[in-house]
């Protein structure tokens, strides 16, 4: 909370509204439903409805609770209004965050009063950067990520459908101590595994075709992201160069990463490679993104994002290629940023299974 007020002098704020659940989780410790959250330079206050009474009190840490008896919004506005009992009031917000609605609620609540200041990213910025509790948070999820895969691999066999697969693999992870999955678990077979983000189907798996599984877990509020891609039957030798292709790849990716890189200095390692290889066309997406309390955060390691790396950040490495009609294949690791380079959160095997 006090990082975030220092950063009202260069915003020329006088207060910031809160919207999105994970940065008010961040913020507060809450885990509601129904909440908003306005920090000011001498106060905090979160406001829920009567449903999360008890929650909020047993939860939220460093800022006072409100239980709006008569809407959310009314009790932000007066709220606001008390800052300045004359003249405006600048209030930062979220553009990607807040609704043209939200907004429109809160200006007729504040009866024009509130004079809107953008503040894109403030709260995932400082989200970026993990302390020891969180990292501690993360490993554990990532290898709680790995222990499932490799406890679900007898039940990757032609035969069993997607949906099977991944809902065995949801259980599991449940099982072991998630409060649920990251994302909709991927179990994209044969052909459909060239569809980078497949949701599964009753399609069943079958001989000497590709599967990939994505999947992550979150434990105690933090997420963890892992895709591993095997083969069923003896693979043929294109399927092989590809496979080795793209672990080279990831590697030559994760080689670059330190304090101080540019994000997108990952995502050209890794496509520089593949053009070594010939399958730098066949790679559609970025290289990878920022993990944390959501499975995608800034940054994003793609073209155009010149964010600097920072010690303490996690990131998923993920290079794929995927060819119309074979099928796909990506890997993706979990690591953190540390001042001698990127360290392996998730610790599943990369070798190649042919099933």
């Amino acid at each position: 909370m006090e990082r975030l007020r220092a950063a009202f002098g260069k915003l020329h704020a006088d207060a910031i509204v809160v919207t999105h659940p994970a940065n008010i989780l961040y913020l507060t410790g809450f885990t509601g439903s129904a909440a908003l959250l306005l920090v000011a330079q001498d106060r905090a206050v979160l406001f829920t409805d009567s449903r999360h009474t008890l929650q909020a009190r047993e939860e939220v840490c460093g800022a006072r609770v409100n239980i709006a008896k008569h809407g959310l919004y009314r009790a932000l506005g007066q709220a606001i209004r008390q800052i300045r009992r004359r003249g405006r009031v600048s209030l930062a917000y979220s553009p990607a965050q807040m609704t043209i609605a939200q907004k429109q609620l809160i200006d007729a609540e504040t009866r024009g009063k509130a004079r809107w200041v953008g503040a894109e990213n403030v709260v995932e910025r400082m989200r970026a950067v993990k302390d020891a509790d969180e990292l501690s948070r993360m490993r554990d999820a990532a290898e709680l990520t790995s222990r499932v895969f490799v406890e679900t691999l007898g039940f990757v066999r032609p035969g069993i459908r997607e949906t099977e697969l991944s809902a065995e693999i949801e259980f599991r992870m449940k099982r072991a101590g998630a409060s649920g999955p990251s994302f909709e678990t991927i179990v994209a077979s044969g052909p459909r595994s060239a569809w980078p983000h497949a949701r599964p189907t009753c399609k069943r798996l079958e001989k000497n075709e590709l599967v990939v599984l994505d999947q992550g877990a979150i434990l105690r509020a933090y997420c963890s992201d892992m895709t591993r891609t095997v083969f069923l039957g003896r693979s043929p030798k294109r399927v092989r160069q590809m496979y080795r292709a793209v672990l080279e790849a990831q590697q030559a990716a994760k080689d670059v990463i330190r304090p101080g890189v540019e994000s997108e200095t990952v995502d050209r390692a890794a496509r520089k490679l593949l053009e070594s290889r010939g399958f730098a066309r066949y790679f559609t997406h970025s290289t990878g993104h920022g993990l944390g309390l959501e499975v995608h955060e800034v940054p994003r390691l793609g073209r155009g994002d010149r964010t600097p790396l920072e010690e303490g950040m996690v990131v998923t490495v993920e290079p794929g290629v995927y060819l119309d009609g074979l099928g796909g294949i990506r890997i993706e690791d979990d690591v953190v940023v540390t001042s001698s380079g990127a360290q392996d959160l998730t610790t599943a095997s990369r070798e190649f299974l042919e099933i």
